[in-house]
């Protein structure tokens, strides 16, 4: 009926982080479900998959007919359009992990595009004082827009990680509600796993 899963804010839609993804060799994603084998995505067996595991009908659709040119059925909304980056640092990570000793302070948890290796600085989100500075990575230029402001999202169980409404309480408290930050690309490149980042 083209509602888009919202984990945040429906119960029936929590069990949407247990999915995994990834992009194949070949850049083409694939899904699992908790016990299942990957699959190509969008695709008939994938849909199956993924409608068994959450108990009713449901479907995996690009919302780009160029991400899947050879995907022939109906395009689904953009659910996020804030921006096209979310950069994390590693001393976020860190502050969090202080904050909440007992919680998984992973950035799989918080779904970032960059993470970027910076050493931790006691009492700081440190990339939350960096908006509107330009950056580079490699040949990537990116302007820091804005804090990511997070949402029920990041305490519910994923893959790996228990349901944990601490995370977002310590959020709440310490950093204004935010992680991360949203960038906007300035100019567009690849961008390899060791790269070095500097402000420009």
């Amino acid at each position: 009926d083209g509602e888009i899963a919202r984990p945040d804010r429906e119960a029936k839609w929590h069990k949407v982080p247990l999915i995994r993804t990834r992009l194949s060799r070949a850049r083409q994603l694939e899904i699992a479900t908790p016990q299942g084998d990957w699959l190509p995505a969008p695709g008939a067996e994938c849909d199956r998959a993924v409608s068994a595991f959450l108990g009713f009908a449901a479907s995996i659709r690009p919302f780009r007919q160029k991400d899947a040119p050879d995907y022939a059925g109906l395009l689904t909304a953009e659910s996020y359009r804030k921006a096209p980056i979310h950069l994390l640092t590693t001393a976020s990570l860190a502050r969090l992990k202080a904050l909440h000793p007992e919680g998984a302070a992973d950035p799989r948890r918080f779904r970032p595009n960059i993470v970027v290796d910076v050493a931790a600085i006691e009492g700081s989100f440190p990339e939350t004082e960096w908006i509107g500075r330009k950056l580079a990575i490699g040949d990537l230029r990116l302007t820091i827009s804005e804090p990511c402001r997070r949402c029920g999202f990041t305490i519910i169980a994923q893959d790996g990680f228990d349901h944990d409404a601490a995370i977002l309480r310590n959020l709440v408290r310490h950093n204004a509600h935010n992680f991360g930050v949203y960038c906007t690309v300035d100019r567009p490149a690849s961008v390899g796993v060791g790269e070095m980042m500097r402000f420009i």
